[in-house]
């Protein structure tokens, strides 16, 4: 196990290099300049050329780039060019955003997924199979934008239950210590913000986490159709065990695997593409920092987000491939 997790570490580093290449090369192929961003279209030709040098906006895309590793290696994720602050300092709490955010949609996709996919193919065939299909279908099926603003609609502005945008209270900011507000309100001891986090997670964490949802339900029931019909499933009902002890211990367990890869790969896709849940809720994450960066060119800050989510994907998709082997015991990397 130990031999493979540093050789999968090791494949690490080409994969991001060659994320760094690509990266590099489409946004600078990108129509438009920072200068003329920065310093508007009317500034003068002399400072727009000095703010190109002062960027080195005027060397070869090689040196750039070059420049751009050098930082890369030594931890520095080099400095924003619309705010002059460092990347790695400022970068982080609208990270932490998205962070909290992805977890609480995942945590509510899998949870509900994992469970309705069970019972649907438990009582293959029956009603509560069918409307749970029916429901996953839509669920896929719904455009996220539409679902945020239709819980805005109901929850926020119809039953006035939940907050509408924001992360929390603006009139009672949280302390924050590791900028995940939940653990925050936590850590000072303050349950009145905490729960004043948590609704303001709940509208944004279910829009986001119901396609996910879906996708989960549908691979479970999939699966565990599939080993419903095994022998030893049989078996095991035979000697008299209960049928929640037959499905959650033993059909569960080898039914995990697929259904496992797809949660890796759709929490992976939450943190990259929550930019939609983020911009209608006003939630201040990756997805919007990106976003903005992208609309003033500030080619380092693109650079570097990007970077940093495809680093968190594949250490996701690590991580998978590791509980492998603790949810089948049959699965070996030695």
């Amino acid at each position: 196990m130990l031999n493979y997790t540093v050789r999968r570490l090791l494949m690490l580093i080409p994969v991001l290099l060659g994320m760094t290449i690509i990266v590099f090369a489409i946004i600078h192929a990108i129509p438009g300049d920072p200068a003329d961003v920065i310093l508007g279209e009317k500034a003068s030709p002399e400072s727009k050329a000095a703010l190109r040098q002062e960027l080195k906006l005027d060397e070869p895309l090689y040196v750039q780039y070059g420049d751009y590793l050098k930082k890369l290696v030594t931890g520095d994720l080099g400095t924003s060019i619309k705010t002059k602050e460092p990347i790695a300092k400022e970068i982080w709490p609208y990270l932490a955003a998205t962070l909290e955010l992805t977890l609480v949609a995942m945590a509510l996709a899998v949870f509900v997924g994992v469970n309705a996919g069970i019972i649907s193919a438990w009582k293959h065939n029956s009603w509560f199979d069918y409307l749970c299909m029916l429901i996953a279908l839509i669920g896929v099926s719904m455009p996220i934008f539409w679902i945020g603003l239709m819980e805005q609609w109901i929850f926020a502005l119809k039953l006035h239950w939940l907050p509408s945008i924001g992360r929390m209270n603006p009139r009672d900011p949280i302390d924050a210590v590791t900028n995940l507000y939940v653990i925050d309100a936590i850590i000072a001891g303050r349950w009145d913000q905490m729960w004043t986090a948590i609704k303001h997670l709940i509208l944004p964490g279910i829009a986001l986490g119901t396609i996910p949802m879906a996708i989960i339900a549908r691979m479970t029931r999939s699966s565990m159709l599939e080993v419903l019909r095994s022998d030893y499933i049989r078996t095991a009902r035979s000697k008299g065990l209960s049928q929640f002890w037959v499905i959650y211990r033993h059909a569960l367990r080898n039914a995990f695997i697929p259904v496992l890869t797809i949660i890796g790969l759709q929490t992976g896709l939450l943190l990259g593409g929550a930019v939609l849940t983020e911009t209608i809720f006003a939630w201040p994450g990756i997805g919007r920092y990106i976003f903005e960066a992208i609309s003033s060119r500030d080619y380092p800050v693109i650079q570097s987000g990007i970077l940093i989510i495809a680093f968190i994907f594949v250490m996701i998709n690590l991580l998978i491939d590791l509980l492998y082997a603790a949810v089948d015991p049959r699965i070996s990397y030695d």
